[in-house]
């Protein structure tokens, strides 16, 4: 179904279901022989809520099955583990060294599954705020707490829509602006209109005091290509069609939910601010941690960058 600017969502549903797709890759890099990161929460939230499409990541049999059916979907999965991977280590390493620097106020914004608040190993004093549709913050943790985990630092859950007012929100749940702060914005900005994203930034810088760290995937160049949207579209409904059979249930088309627009680029937009940027390509990301794309799978995602930045002091 398409995105409408008053659409919502729960986990299964919607971009709610791009979380699931995220867990499980995580929990497929979790479980591997040697993997880059740790998520033991992954497996959890994929147990809780049955098949879908993300059920080929993390389902040995299944994937094996769709490998049978479509050869060259097997790069293209590994690829997608790999990204979810090295983009979790990317935020996981920039976390730790903002709460290294001293910073004890963090934002994920549509925190999605992001179990970082249960499973970092938080300085004392550390509030974490998590911003995320109602029914997905309600899931993650409900269903955290029934497996016996408590948060690692101080949560404050804020169940809003980020088309909403939710700086003021924010502040009201006891954020800071005055002190240095801690953002995320994980596997989100694609899924905002480029406006929209250009007033997601704007925000965050306003409520930024010197010294707070900000980290974000976005959209790079060529991005909104034209021919290679198409050649993506075409590959990802033939997979999904097949996936669909095999699973024996509707299956969410992902690349209805993203808006190929021309965008801002966000790092050149934070120098402009005074931030001090370093931004890493897709295949820079994998490089820096031991990682290739595997062949013919060099155009199966779109182009991205990893941007994180510092407010100077």
């Amino acid at each position: 179904m398409p995105r409408t600017d008053d659409d919502s969502w729960d986990i299964t549903q919607s971009v709610g279901a791009t979380a699931l797709g995220v867990a499980a890759a995580r929990a497929a890099e979790t479980e591997s022989e040697n993997p880059l990161i740790s998520d033991p929460f992954a497996r959890v939230f994929l147990d809780a809520v049955g098949e879908g499409m993300w059920t080929v990541y993390a389902d040995p049999a299944l994937k094996a099955k769709l490998i049978e059916s479509e050869p060259d979907v097997q790069n293209r999965l590994q690829l997608m583990v790999d990204f979810m991977a090295t983009r979790t280590a990317f935020f996981d390493e920039f976390f730790l060294g903002a709460a290294d620097a001293g910073v004890r106020q963090v934002v994920i914004l549509a925190s999605g599954l992001d179990s970082r608040s249960w499973r970092l190993p938080w300085p004392d004093g550390t509030v974490v705020y998590e911003l995320d549709q109602p029914k997905v913050l309600d899931f993650k943790g409900t269903t955290l707490r029934e497996h016996g985990a408590s948060p690692k630092a101080r949560l404050v859950n804020i169940a809003i829509d980020l088309r909403q007012d939710w700086p003021k929100a924010l502040q009201e749940a006891g954020f800071d602006p005055s002190a240095p702060s801690a953002w995320s914005a994980e596997g989100l900005v694609r899924y905002l209109p480029a406006e929209a994203q250009d007033l997601l930034f704007e925000r965050i810088v306003s409520l930024s005091a010197p010294g707070s760290w900000l980290a974000s995937n976005v959209p790079g160049e060529g991005f909104n290509d034209p021919e290679k949207v198409r050649r993506q579209r075409e590959d990802n409904q033939r997979i999904r069609a097949t996936a669909a059979k095999l699973i024996d249930t509707e299956i969410t088309d992902f690349d209805e939910l993203w808006y190929p627009e021309k965008r801002t680029p966000v790092d050149s937009w934070l120098r402009e601010r005074g931030w001090a940027v370093l931004s890493l390509s897709f295949p820079e990301l994998m490089a820096r941690y031991n990682r290739t794309i595997p062949p013919g799978a060099e155009d199966a995602m779109p182009p991205t960058q990893f941007v994180s930045a510092r407010a100077k002091a």
